[in-house]
């Protein structure tokens, strides 16, 4: 147990921030360096793998659903100071995450093939989608118990462990990727299976490694018989949770209607699309790492009742996420060529990448604060509304995306800046909600100080 109700609160957010971003910068270069090797099989191989990938953002939705109220209710257990309180929920997260995992396996690998054929671009690219998920899908079950338990952990203000064992995952990952990829020592190349072979046999390791930090002397051990079902724990956690991934589940909507609108476009498009994306999502990884910080820092202290310090979180956070973000936007607007290139030569799919990572990079910093605020609401235990902002933005969306694919010389360029455009209404939004959140929950909590 780390107590974050006391000390300055910047160095809190710097220290959780710094152990987050270790683990999502291995992460992502995993992606990267996966994507890499991918990108020597064409592009057919590198649309295949970035379709498939939009699987792992309908994942990240759930899971961030699991993450989020398991951080909030073990985060104000902590910080009432109530230890059975934070095991509980912390056993009842684990519960969850293990039936949610078997749910998604089962529906996923039944509707794999209808799925890859439903957004490539080519059979070629389906066939090869297919043949990843077969793999992949398993490895993304996993996720569901794993990000429970790194979840839990956080909201005791430990990262530390969630660091130690996704970074070595990921390293295991980055290794075994290329040699099943290509069929080194083996002579048996198994192509983008093998990637996904790869992500699913260390994640199987890591999944293993995390459960020793629920060992019976643990802060907060496993207890079989808190396990099973209590609906009014679980409604607790869904009611924090359920809005909270319904956002990334909105960005995953995003993403199929891009897809399926640059179709016509071909795989290079497709690919120049998802290479763009990758990118975009490794320059986020600071303000990720940011907001998973910031709530369990509020989250305490709400549960603490210190509002002062709750307020202090959310400008010293959005400060910070300015500041990362501004780093970003001239890296990917001056650099955006180069950064393509790093993963294919092919010229279509370079214009298409980089003109991506230009556009949505004067949207960097919106993005940033965005992160911050819609993490501030998960401390505060209310998640509805950084929702009905980004339920707003997508509605934009979908209804500009398919009336301009309705027009004559539509171009991908124009889904761009309609995107850029709206994370700044977004985060408009979204500010002006908190302003009235904060108004309404933390006076009340100041007048008892």
């Amino acid at each position: 147990m780390h107590d974050l109700t006391t000390g300055p609160v910047t160095r809190h957010l710097l220290k959780t921030t710094g152990f987050m971003l270790v683990t999502m910068m291995f992460q992502t270069l995993y992606f990267l360096v996966d994507l890499y090797w991918v990108g020597r099989l064409g592009k057919e191989a590198v649309a295949a793998v970035s379709i498939a990938g939009n699987l792992a953002f309908i994942v990240l939705a759930v899971t961030q659903m699991l993450s989020v109220g398991a951080t909030t209710r073990v985060s104000h257990a902590a910080g009432r100071k109530d230890r059975e309180g934070a095991i509980f929920s912390a056993n009842q997260s684990h519960g969850l995450g293990v039936a949610c995992g078997l749910l998604f396996l089962a529906v996923a690998l039944a509707l794999r093939k209808t799925y890859a054929s439903a957004l490539a671009a080519d059979p070629q690219t389906a066939e090869l989608a297919a043949a990843y998920l077969l793999w992949f899908i398993p490895a993304l079950a996993l996720q569901f118990p794993m990000v429970s338990m790194s979840a839990a952990l956080r909201g005791t203000g430990n990262f530390k462990p969630g660091m130690i064992v996704q970074t070595s995952a990921v390293v295991l990952n980055m290794i075994l990727a290329p040699l099943l990829i290509f069929g080194v020592g083996t002579g048996r190349p198994l192509g983008v299976a093998g990637a996904a072979i790869a992500s699913l046999i260390s994640i199987i390791i890591g999944t293993i490694w995390l459960l020793t930090y629920f060992r019976p002397d643990a802060f907060l051990p496993i207890r079989s018989s808190q396990l099973k079902p209590r609906l009014t724990e679980w409604a607790g956690m869904l009611k924090v949770g359920l809005p909270a991934g319904a956002e990334f589940a909105l960005m995953s909507i995003y993403m199929i209607i891009v897809y399926s609108v640059s179709r016509p476009f071909g795989s290079a498009a497709q690919a120049g699309f998802g290479i763009g994306l990758r990118i975009l999502q490794a320059c986020f990884l600071p303000v990720v790492a940011l907001g998973i910080a910031v709530a369990p820092v509020a989250g305490q202290n709400y549960g603490a009742r210190l509002g002062a310090r709750v307020r202090e979180t959310f400008v010293s956070g959005a400060a910070m996420a300015c500041a990362m973000m501004l780093v970003a936007t001239a890296l990917c607007f001056f650099g955006s060529t180069a950064l393509i290139k790093v993963f294919s030569t092919d010229p279509e799919v370079i214009a298409v990448g980089s003109e991506y990572l230009r556009i949505l990079a004067w949207s960097f910093v919106a993005s940033g604060v965005i992160f911050v605020s819609s993490s501030l609401f998960q401390g505060l235990g209310h998640t509805v509304p950084p929702l009905i902002a980004s339920f707003g933005r997508m509605c934009v969306i979908t209804i500009g995306v398919l009336v301009m694919s309705q027009t004559a010389g539509f171009n991908l360029r124009w889904i761009w800046y309609l995107s850029a455009i709206t994370i700044w209404v977004h985060l408009a939004a979204n500010l002006l909600l908190l302003r009235r959140e904060l108004r309404l929950k933390l006076p009340l909590q100041s007048a008892v100080l």
